[in-house]
């Protein structure tokens, strides 16, 4: 269990995803350039088998801002986007209506 406190500690916001590619070293991540707000960002993804680049371009998805840097397979990471998944597929949360990147989820 975690409590309230830690919750309110994650910076969830709507980024947009502005280009998009296959990781060069890795066969299960794509590697993403967000914008959240007017901050531009790259965020490494394990969703390589579930979306091609083209279908990601214009996508808003959403991402916790705050999580530390981290290199994947050469690669940094500045941020994860949330997905949800089951024992075939996985599927990017996105917001219902059309919102402004770098909107607060609350």
């Amino acid at each position: 269990m975690v409590s309230l406190h830690d919750v309110m500690k994650l910076d969830l916001r709507i980024a947009e995803i502005t280009a998009a590619e296959y990781h060069p070293n890795a066969d299960k991540l794509i590697v993403l350039q967000i914008t959240v707000g007017d901050e531009k960002r790259q965020i490494v993804a394990g969703i390589r088998k579930h979306y091609t680049p083209e279908e990601l371009v214009g996508k808003k998805i959403i991402v916790i801002a705050n999580l530390e840097p981290v290199t994947l397979r050469g690669v940094e990471s500045q941020g994860m986007l949330l997905a949800a998944s089951d024992d075939e597929r996985i599927v990017l949360l996105v917001p219902e209506k059309d919102i402004s990147s770098g909107a607060k989820i609350k």
